[in-house]
């Protein structure tokens, strides 16, 4: 036999509120809306002893939608699984709370049709603005929004075609930051390795201006390895092929790290490296995947035959001895809601770039 479920208590409305209080829900609305001097103080009584009598609790949805207003911001991230992006997702939530938002988090999983789909949803829940943080979404995606009037402050990439407020790292001076302390290390052979970058601005950046800064410095030797995280495959024989060249570079190890008489190894400034190579990881994901493949195939003292860094400074780095570029995420999720805040209040200044700096965090994997 079995038993029905108990059906859940029905919820107060404004009409139950004004039956108890003995009123006309006009004078509900207005006591919700703060009109207070409208109503006598013997009415305010009884309208507060009846919302608290029935625990009413009002619709701030539809409240919203009669004022133009719904206090909601969507916010599109394309990978909750990087900590970059919880990171920021925390000073987004900070702002929202202090400056009166409700964030409605949409993760897009890298996927480039889903960032369409909730994009698209997105309007149809009349968000005040969306923040953008994703891989591959285009200008004619985002028209929508724009052409809707919903304003939109993107995060960490641009989007070509499309004239918005930014906001994220400075990249080329975290790339030159990076690059400027190994080479001052001694590393003459550096690899930046990088995802796929043709289609996310903020990767373009950073391997461009990697490419830059060892052009700046004679007989430096650089290379860009692109690291495919997301094909398993594609992914197995690029560490390969990376195994084989470093193989062969660590076999020259011992004889370019001894002097030229062959005695004790040379540790000035310029040589002290120069048997090892340098790998530079576009961010924490690269880094995660090279420090875990290295491990496996050299052994916990990996970095004693190839020094690491990354952009980004996830929690393991830490405990892994890993240098970093430290990221100021809280604040980039932060600033961008206060960019939306501007515009939702009708700010309409030119669209601003705000970059802001990275910090280094030196650890053992970049020593001498």
């Amino acid at each position: 036999m079995s038993i029905p479920h108990a059906a859940a208590p029905r919820r107060a409305t404004i009409s139950d509120v004004a039956r108890e209080a003995g009123t006309g829900k006009t004078s509900i609305s207005r006591y919700l809306n703060g009109e207070m001097s409208v109503l006598s103080p013997e009415l305010r009584a009884r309208i507060e002893a009846a919302i608290k009598q029935l625990d009413y609790q009002p619709n701030q949805m539809a409240r919203g939608l009669k004022r133009g207003r719904n206090r909601l911001i969507g916010m599109l991230v394309a990978d909750l699984t990087n900590p970059y992006s919880v990171e920021v997702l925390q000073g987004v939530e900070a702002a929202c709370q202090a400056l009166g938002y409700m964030p409605l988090i949409c993760h897009a999983a890298n996927e480039v049709e889903m960032e369409r789909r909730f994009l698209q949803l997105l309007t149809t829940y009349r968000v005040e603005g969306v923040i953008v943080n994703a891989i591959g979404v285009r200008e004619e995606t985002l028209r929508p929004v724009g052409e809707g009037g919903i304003p939109a402050v993107l995060v960490d990439r641009t989007v070509d075609g499309l004239t918005a407020d930014m906001v994220g790292l400075d990249n080329a001076a975290a790339v030159e930051l990076g690059t400027h302390h190994l080479l001052e290390r001694g590393f003459g052979e550096i690899w930046f390795v990088v995802q796929p970058f043709e289609r996310v601005s903020s990767r373009r950046l950073r391997e461009a201006a990697f490419r830059e800064a060892m052009s700046a410095e004679a007989g430096a030797r650089g290379r860009t390895v692109v690291l495919d995280l997301s094909d398993a495959a594609v992914l197995d024989n690029t560490l390969a092929e990376l195994d084989r060249t470093l193989d062969c570079s660590l076999d020259e190890a011992p004889h370019n790290a001894l002097g030229a008489s062959g005695g004790a190894p040379d540790t000035s400034l310029g040589a002290s490296n120069s048997g090892r190579i340098a790998l530079f990881a576009a961010n924490a994901p690269v880094a995660l995947c090279l420090a875990r493949h290295l491990n496996t195939r050299y052994g916990a003292a990996w970095q004693a035959r190839i020094a690491l860094i990354s952009i980004d400074d996830p929690e393991w780095a830490e405990l892994t001895g890993v240098t970093t570029i430290r990221q100021p995420t809280f604040q980039i999720g932060y600033r961008a809601v206060e960019f939306l805040h501007e515009r939702i209040d009708g700010g309409e200044a030119a669209a601003r770039d705000c970059l802001l700096p990275g910090e280094l965090i030196v650890r053992a994997s970049t020593s001498r």
